[in-house]
């Protein structure tokens, strides 16, 4: 997916419109919660998320982006991001990733998160935990006077020190009126390095870390990314707004979270 060169800069009031895409997200992930478990199809989860959205007066971000068939992309096991929901019943031990997107008044919002179904492993759940804090990490370092490769570094030292693998071929991005904007946000890197972070710009930031080796390839649906290991991933993702001293952060899992412990 190319991206445009310029970074485009938000105004407070789209920042404002950002955030009303992003956590709407929040909420239809939040709905999609309550339903994960043992059994369960990606394809009724997919159903539930796009009535909810188009209820809520939005339309399906991913919906028909590039020809994708569904309004989330589901990750099941090995499968790192662009999964296509399925008739497949989710197992217990499994993790799924659930990426979602909307469009609200000409923004999206996108934000993402790794389910456990039942009980998984301590190493599994440890993956998901340590993504998690790379993602928090990876958000410390998006403040003015930065630099891509400052946000990119902290997830790369984190996931790494702790014996996983992270993705190369796909990063977070610049996030606006399109889905992909400018600057692209990897998460490896070199500190001091890549774009400038200055105030109002837009992120999507969305650690990709493998259990086993980074290497990743393309399934034969022609979406699905999936490990060259067959090893489990795990995939978080908030949109944040570059500000001086902290980032704010559009997204939300608080409601994602409250459902989560609820049904434990």
């Amino acid at each position: 997916m190319g991206l445009g060169r310029r970074i485009r800069i938000k105004s407070e009031e789209e920042v404002e419109l950002i955030r009303k895409s992003s956590l709407l997200v929040g909420r239809t992930l939040a709905e999609v919660a309550a339903l994960v478990k043992p059994g369960v199809t990606t394809l009724q989860l997919d159903a539930i998320a796009e009535e909810f959205i188009r209820d809520n007066g939005a339309e399906p971000g991913f919906k028909g982006y590039g020809g994708f068939p569904n309004s989330l992309c589901t990750s099941v096991n090995h499968a790192v991001v662009h999964g296509i929901p399925n008739n497949h019943p989710l197992q217990d031990g499994d993790v799924v990733s659930i990426d979602c997107g909307t469009l609200m008044n000409g923004f999206y919002g996108d934000s993402a998160y790794t389910f456990e179904v039942g009980e998984v492993s301590p190493e599994i759940s440890k993956l998901l935990s340590v993504t998690k804090e790379c993602l928090t990490l990876s958000i410390e370092q998006a403040i003015v006077g930065k630099r891509i490769g400052d946000i990119g570094a902290a997830c790369q030292k984190h996931a790494e020190s702790n014996g996983f693998g992270v993705v190369r071929e796909l990063v977070g991005h610049g996030l606006g009126r399109e889905l992909h904007e400018a600057p692209e946000v990897p998460n490896f890197g070199r500190r001091g390095n890549g774009p400038r972070l200055v105030d109002g710009m837009v992120l999507a930031i969305e650690p990709m870390i493998n259990l086993g080796r980074r290497e990743v390839r393309t399934d034969e649906d022609g979406w699905t990314i999936v490990t060259l290991d067959s090893m489990v991933s795990a995939h978080f993702e908030h949109d944040i707004v570059v500000r001086k001293g902290k980032a704010d952060v559009l997204s939300s899992f608080l409601e994602i979270e409250r459902v989560i412990n609820k049904t434990k």
